[in-house]
């Protein structure tokens, strides 16, 4: 299973928003990632609110680490990376050093692990608050039901967290257990991301 592969590549993929908001992000070359957008993210995290203080996240197919570091600049406690792209993965660390030396920090408090995002091989059973997942999109179809499963499998009954879960504005994820309590963008071609709770 791929991490961040198929992806197209941007540039000019910056922090917008938190202490350490400018901060270039490095991408790797060619088509091998595709990083959130600068206006998604904002939106993101503008919804999360008082949530993303303190929390603890994963990042899966984490490629530039975008959500995840956006998160830990905007006041995250830490959390783990997951990407399986080698390449995509240098450049998750590089990122990661260029953002806490910016916040003033040594970085112990984010882990990247280069494997396969569906491994979920990391950071689940000490039970994050966020889990940030933004596949390849022409995979999503095939890897939504598993990791939902997985993580349905990894996360305790009364888990209070949310999975935030990017996909094109056409595609609608219903998992079975799960409630999609928030929804931002819904256009054709355009990203969208839906907040998911575990049901009950």
């Amino acid at each position: 299973m791929p991490g961040a592969g198929g992806r197209r590549g941007e540039g000019g993929v910056r922090i917008s928003g938190g202490a350490a908001r400018g901060i270039e992000l490095q991408v790797p070359r060619g088509d091998t990632v595709r990083p959130a957008t600068d206006g998604m993210r904002q939106a993101v995290f503008s919804s999360l609110g008082a949530r993303t203080a303190g929390a603890r996240f994963v990042d899966l197919f984490a490629g530039s680490g975008a959500y995840g570091l956006e998160a830990f600049s905007r006041g995250a406690g830490g959390g783990s990376f997951v990407e399986r792209n080698a390449k995509a993965c240098a450049c998750l660390r590089r990122n990661i050093a260029a953002v806490c030396r910016s916040l003033g920090k040594g970085g112990d408090e984010l882990v990247a692990v280069e494997a396969d995002a569906l491994s979920l091989p990391v950071g689940i059973g000490a039970l994050p608050d966020l889990v940030f997942v933004d596949p390849p999109y022409e995979m999503i179809g095939e890897i939504a039901p598993v990791l939902f499963s997985k993580l349905e499998g990894a996360l305790a009954a009364d888990w209070g967290g949310l999975v935030v879960f990017e996909t094109p504005g056409e595609v609608t994820l219903a998992p079975r257990g799960w409630s999609c309590v928030k929804r931002l963008g819904r256009g054709a071609r355009q990203p969208s991301v839906g907040f998911f709770a575990r049901l009950a």
